[in-house]
């Protein structure tokens, strides 16, 4: 069954002129209640297009006649399932990038598609107060200024530092400015780029909120409005105030390497879990972690627990050369 682009459910279609400027998202699950449920969410959850695919094969059609911003597909499927689905959408269409639907008993799957190349993914649990946020900064992190991109193609390397208060505003320009530089001296190709913005997000925020204003994982649970009222409390609380974040990022064609340190108690190293655990996908607290494990070649702590060091290695296969080559 082909692909079928869809309108809002009980809702006026666009105008032309606003439809033309909203971002299109693919949904793609094999139960077409499911679909009209996570439809339903999306409306509620934001501004965007929407078309249906009933599987991984009739995604691929869609994706070759219309290319949208962003895939949203479940895990299982018939013909081809979430994670095949990944591969070929990296391989085929590497600036579209692919959010999965996770429900109980699909970790593995979902982190295999992580490293695979899916940019994130969106607990089944967790819809109705995470779909929203989710896509947003994964279509934000996707977009790119090609101008400036041609603009800054003459660069050999880029050493730059910064110091950040404990404000969350913050991370989205500064992720920006890096991801532009990793496109630039062709670290990666916009889909990685993408994937390295998202960890390199999650290891800011981690250093703000876990580390200077230390703020536990475990209340982001419920939907985590007692974690974001804490955090808008001790931002201007001291000493949390007082406290800065520090990033050196050093990006060059062969490798970018990002230093981030917080000025909080730090944490215990050697508690935390060496490999990727399947058990964080499904955990408030250990979602960066994952994130940052499967995007980034290398991710270390120092012993003290308040700075993080994530590696990208540039791979012939992720150059923005190759991708658009294949």
């Amino acid at each position: 069954m082909p692909a079928q682009a869809s309108a809002p459910i009980d809702a006026p279609s666009a105008p032309q002129s606003i439809a033309q400027v909203l971002p299109t998202i693919l949904l793609v699950d094999d139960s077409s209640v499911q679909r009209r449920i996570v439809h339903t969410l999306l409306d509620a959850a934001g501004s965007w297009q929407i078309a249906h695919a009933n599987d991984g094969v009739a995604a691929l059609q869609h994706i070759e006649k219309d290319q949208p911003d962003l895939v949203l597909t479940d895990v299982y499927m018939p013909k081809m399932d979430g994670l095949a689905l990944v591969e070929q959408v990296r391989d085929r269409f590497p600036s579209v990038p692919v959010v999965l639907m996770t429900g109980h008993g699909s970790e593995q799957v979902a982190v295999n598609a992580l490293k695979a190349g899916a940019a994130d993914y969106v607990p089944k649990r967790a819809m109705v107060t995470d779909l929203g946020r989710i896509l947003e900064r994964v279509l934000a992190n996707a977009q790119s200024a090609s101008e400036r991109t041609r603009l800054l193609s003459g660069m050999t390397g880029r050493t730059s530092r910064f110091v950040l208060e404990n404000d969350p505003r913050l991370v989205g320009p500064l992720v920006a400015q890096i991801r532009e530089d990793l496109l630039a001296l062709d670290v990666c190709n916009r889909h990685s780029a993408t994937r390295v913005g998202i960890a390199l997000e999650e290891a800011l925020l981690n250093a703000i909120y876990h580390g200077n204003l230390e703020i536990g994982g475990d209340l982001k649970s419920n939907g985590g409005e007692a974690f974001q009222a804490l955090v808008r409390t001790r931002r201007y609380q001291p000493p949390f105030v007082d406290r800065r974040v520090r990033v050196l990022a050093r990006v060059t064609p062969a490798k970018a390497t990002f230093v981030i340190t917080d000025e909080g108690t730090g944490f215990e190293v050697p508690s935390m879990p060496d490999a990727i655990d399947p058990a964080l996908l499904d955990r408030p607290n250990g979602r960066g972690l994952l994130l940052m494990r499967s995007f980034m070649t290398d991710v270390r702590y120092n012993t003290a627990g308040n700075r993080v060091t994530l590696t990208k290695v540039r791979s012939s296969a992720e150059s923005r050369n190759t991708a658009i080559a294949s």
